[in-house]
């Protein structure tokens, strides 16, 4: 009930301040125009507040009910992006805002170049340099990688799978895993964690035992780049504009991008876990599935439906940050639901604290956070029976980089997750060995 109350409260600040307040200014000057024209000062990109007093999942998903965007959770703060609207309707809902610093410095115009990371951050990739590195790991490794394009970004961009195993070219029959990275455009360290584990499979293969067995074993799929628009429309000027969807227009407003992590088909909408509204950060789409990055992605995991059987078993879904290794479901804060039984949870829990305990990161129920809705987590389980991880990569805190950590740490924070991909893996053919239950669920 409390969460409905502050939606109610929220729909009526939304008509006394006008419908169309924006996260962004509109992406290109062509954006067909709100029915109320917000003030200029609204017109911005999104900053970072700390909420001091904030412990229990049901206060941090009353304030995600706001439409702003939960970046890091500690004992007692949160940190969100909103816009100035967005705050002030926090602050009006008895919130204290502390304003964080920016990612990044303004830099010089002769320092940016367009569609490229600051010169500070050249370690990163781009959408050009991610693809080169895609084709350069595939041509080096042609008897374990085929490279696939499975669909279009709205803007045209390819979204690619890239398969991994000893025999690429054959569908085989052995347990598939999904590794996938960047549906949220401000988030590139997981971009980065997909090139690593190209290098690594590829470098590693007849070399390192685990990894040869992972290759031999199984088909792994990695999907480096979810949200390509996204990603170059947040460097386009050579800085940072903290952005997190993808571009699509939204008819009626000016205001564009979907929250492709809001925007999956399994219990779309259900629970004050997503928005309405096209101008916020977590804005759920016209429609389960309307993000065509999402669509793509879905059509691409049901066509690994052989024979009524889903060959897919488990997976990853990279974000930053906050280190934490996150399962289903987040649409209810009930350990057990419909589709999910006591066995099931156990087993999610089991492998999720065994890769947390490799890595570092803490564990936890998507939902123990605060509530989300149309999630990849939750439509994995929930529609396809996946075991389906999230991994919010490093850091910890908005004071070691926030979404934006330097290049320097690149390869300490990818690599730093070997270990629990690699468990993952080993893992995929039965999760209910993790509970001691491989003879009921898993046995010929």
């Amino acid at each position: 009930m409390r969460l409905r109350i502050r939606r109610d409260r929220r729909a009526a600040t939304a008509l006394a301040i006008g419908i169309a307040l924006a996260v962004a200014a509109p992406l290109t000057a062509g954006a067909s125009q709100p029915t109320h024209r917000p003030a200029a000062a609204d017109l911005e990109a999104v900053g970072q507040y700390e909420i001091q007093g904030t412990s229990a999942p049901a206060e941090r998903s009353a304030i995600a009910a706001t439409g702003v965007s939960i970046d890091e959770v500690k004992q007692h703060t949160v940190v969100v992006s909103a816009d100035r609207a967005q705050a002030r309707e926090l602050r009006a809902l008895g919130h204290t805002l502390k304003p964080l610093p920016a990612p990044s410095p303004k830099l010089p115009a002769s320092a940016a170049k367009a569609f490229d990371f600051p010169p500070t951050d050249a370690g990163y990739h781009n959408y050009a340099e991610i693809t080169a590195e895609i084709d350069r790991q595939v041509a080096a490794h042609p008897e374990i990688m085929r490279k696939q394009v499975i669909g279009k970004s709205y803007e045209g961009r390819d979204i690619v799978a890239v398969k991994i195993s000893d025999n690429a070219a054959a569908d085989e029959d052995e347990p598939e895993v999904l590794l996938t990275h960047h549906q949220h455009a401000r988030e590139h360290l997981t971009v980065e964690m997909a090139l690593y584990l190209l290098r690594e499979f590829g470098d590693d293969y007849g070399k390192d035992s685990r990894v040869t067995k992972a290759v031999k074993d199984r088909e792994i799929w990695v999907l480096p780049d979810l949200n390509p628009d996204g990603g170059a429309y947040d460097i386009a000027t050579g800085s940072y504009r903290s952005w997190r969807k993808n571009t699509q227009p939204n008819p009626g407003s000016a205001y564009r991008g979907t929250d492709m992590n809001r925007n999956w088909a399994h219990r779309w909408g259900c629970c004050d876990g997503s928005s309405v509204f096209p101008r916020d950060n977590t804005y759920r789409g016209a429609r389960a599935e309307s993000a065509p990055e999402v669509k793509v992605v879905a059509d691409f995991v049901r066509g690994r439906v052989v024979g009524g059987e889903q060959q897919i078993t488990a997976g990853i879904d990279f974000h930053t940050y906050s280190e934490l290794v996150l399962w289903p479901y987040g649409f209810t804060t009930s350990d057990t639901a419909p589709g999910m039984t006591q066995d099931d949870r156990d087993a999610f829990a089991a492998v999720g604290r065994k890769m947390a305990a490799s890595n570092g990161y803490k564990p936890m129920q998507s939902s123990d956070l605060y509530v989300t809705d149309g999630s990849i987590d939750d439509w994995l389980w929930g529609d396809q029976k996946v075991f389906g991880y999230t991994f919010e990569m490093y850091p910890t805190s908005n004071r070691d980089g926030g979404f934006y950590p330097p290049d320097e740490v690149i390869e300490r924070e990818t690599s730093r997750n070997r270990d629990a991909v690699l468990q993952l893996i080993e893992s995929a053919d039965c999760m209910y060995r993790s509970i001691g239950k491989e003879q009921q669920y898993c046995a010929d």
